[in-house]
């Protein structure tokens, strides 16, 4: 199957600005670049599709340009966004910007890193408005979609020029790099678009240069990808645990799972059918969404950090943490309330401090119930002390109530 028709198959074109390109993504290698602004410090999972695609592109032979926005940053995208962007200091983008380019080159390692900010600071306001700005038709400006959303709101003039900042990026790569095909989602259209027009009014009409754009990931109820009720899922270990990682694809809906299987998986056509097949069958088995936590948390965080994430899941499922380390202990029950309790507690007093029951008299009829487990084993003696030779790590005692409810306890002394 040719890379066009895998890209097709796979839902990963929207639009391109000539069907040419497709013939030319399957004959001939392409220099191509896509950007993102450092408007945080890290990526997240809603920027990881569009870095797979670029990855699709680099194993078919095509040559990827990573833009990382140090200088576009400074001005703020309103694609996507109902109202304007706090700023950015100079040292947060560029400090940002460091920090995803080594997210980006583990994705990516063989690709060019560029930072924009390095060839539009040499760029003084005179020169810029009379060699870039005046290629730019301000009708054409105000019929992009990103703008017309934003004009009943209000746009301020530095982002309404974002435009042309990002178009500059398209003709300088074009001109350094040879760079011919720019990618992105679907709301860079508008973007992508401008920059290939310039691109024709400096370098004359017989230039090439594409655009290509894929749909926007979204959940099947329509809301944004990558977003759980604590906020965003980060590549960054140290934002997003791999283990927190690693449960945000296996806790996906079917529906879910399935759309982001042929979205995010690099398996074969044939493999994905298999487990859609697998899916219909047996469900209840999760196939889809434990082929996609495997996958996707060995790519972002290695061997290890797949490892580690089954190695938490178990433990959860056992109820045994012992073989834990004491960081993996932490992320097993990262986000979890920590109760300080004295060592020698009785258990039915642990229970009401951990707030795992609110009275005396529930506790012991929790414990009467067999309801109750200590470091995962049931326990029905409600004078049973918390002691420190119980304690994972001589630190943590792990009470849980039923299936599903936890309470960590640190023991104080």
């Amino acid at each position: 199957m040719t890379l066009s028709n895998d890209l097709k198959t796979r839902g990963l074109i929207y639009d391109v600005s000539d069907d040419a390109l497709l013939n030319a993504l399957d004959s001939q290698p392409l220099t191509f670049y896509l950007g993102a602004d450092p408007t945080g410090d890290s990526l997240h999972v809603g920027h990881l599709s569009t870095y797979l695609v670029a990855k699709r592109l680099a194993d078919a032979g095509h040559h990827p340009i990573l833009v990382i926005g140090g200088g576009t940053g400074l001005i703020g995208d309103p694609s996507g966004k109902s109202k304007e962007r706090n700023l950015l200091s100079l040292e947060d983008s560029l400090a940002n910007a460091k920090k995803i380019t080594e997210q980006v080159k583990k994705l990516l390692p063989d690709a060019t890193v560029v930072n924009n900010y390095d060839w539009l600071q040499t760029y003084s306001l005179i020169p810029f408005l009379r060699d870039i700005g005046k290629h730019f038709n301000l009708n054409q400006m105000l019929a992009k979609d990103t703008v017309k959303r934003r004009l009943e709101s209000g746009i301020s003039y530095t982002e309404f020029t974002y435009q042309i900042i990002q178009s500059l990026d398209f003709l300088v790569l074009y001109q350094r790099n040879q760079c011919t095909l720019q990618i992105g989602g679907q709301d860079q259209w508008g973007n992508i678009t401008a920059g290939l027009e310039l691109i024709r009014k400096v370098e004359g009409v017989d230039a090439k240069a594409y655009g290509m754009v894929f749909p926007l990931v979204t959940k099947s109820d329509g809301t944004k990808f990558g977003k759980t009720a604590d906020g965003a899922i980060w590549l960054d270990a140290e934002k997003t645990s791999p283990y927190a990682f690693y449960q945000y694809w296996v806790n996906l809906s079917d529906a879910d799972s399935m759309k982001m299987l042929w979205r995010f998986s690099f398996r074969s056509i044939e493999a994905i059918q298999t487990i859609e097949h697998a899916m219909q069958e047996s469900p209840h088995l999760r196939h889809a969404q434990k082929a996609l936590a495997e996958e996707l948390t060995i790519l972002v965080h290695g061997e290890a950090g797949y490892k580690q994430a089954q190695q938490i899941s178990d433990a959860l499922f056992s109820g045994d943490f012992s073989a834990l380390s004491k960081r993996a202990f932490k992320e097993a029950f990262d986000g979890l309330e920590i109760h300080h309790i004295a060592a020698g507690t009785p258990l039915i007093d642990a229970l009401i401090a951990s707030t795992l029951a609110p009275s005396k008299s529930q506790a012991r009829t929790l414990i009467n119930q067999n309801a109750i487990a200590l470091n995962g084993d049931k326990e029905t003696d409600e004078t049973r002390p918390l002691a420190v030779e119980d304690a994972y790590h001589g630190e943590y005692i792990v009470l849980k109530k039923g299936k599903k409810a936890y309470a960590l306890v640190a023991l104080t002394t």
